[in-house]
């Protein structure tokens, strides 16, 4: 596996799937932290909304499902996408969700660096993750 991550965090309004992912993190010991959210609005205001704290402190990567209640995952990209390059490049973002309906396949394609992973997250797409956007950085 890749050097430890500082955090990671997963936005989700589904619980089970939140549980599952976290306990899949934590078995595989990646992050000195794992952060997860049912409701991305606030998953953004925390990790880069003016109380947030210092960009040394942003999340290694963060997950978002694209379908959910309130901000979905499409609105969180955009918001994120807003933020200063300087800022982005600290977080690598994968969008992780059931759809693989082209138009949102398409749609996730216009914001340059996310990765697109089909649920159910698991040690084999988390390997391929890691070794395509954090090894190369060692």
């Amino acid at each position: 596996m890749s050097p430890k991550l500082n955090q990671v965090v997963l936005i989700d309004d589904n619980e089970t799937t939140s549980f599952l992912n976290n306990r899949l993190l934590q078995r595989l010991d990646l992050a000195e932290n794992i952060l997860s959210f049912t409701n991305a609005e606030q998953a953004f205001h925390q990790i880069w909304g003016p109380a947030a704290p210092a960009t040394d402190a942003a999340p290694a990567l963060v997950f978002v499902d694209l379908k959910m209640p309130g901000m979905d995952g499409f609105e969180f990209l955009n918001q994120y996408s807003r933020l200063a390059p300087e800022v982005r490049e600290k977080t690598v973002m994968a969008v992780l969700t059931t759809s693989m309906h082209s138009a949102d396949t398409s749609r996730v394609a216009q914001y340059e660096g996310v990765e697109y992973l089909a649920k159910p997250l698991t040690e084999e797409k988390m390997q391929k993750l890691l070794d395509k956007r954090f090894s190369q950085a060692n």
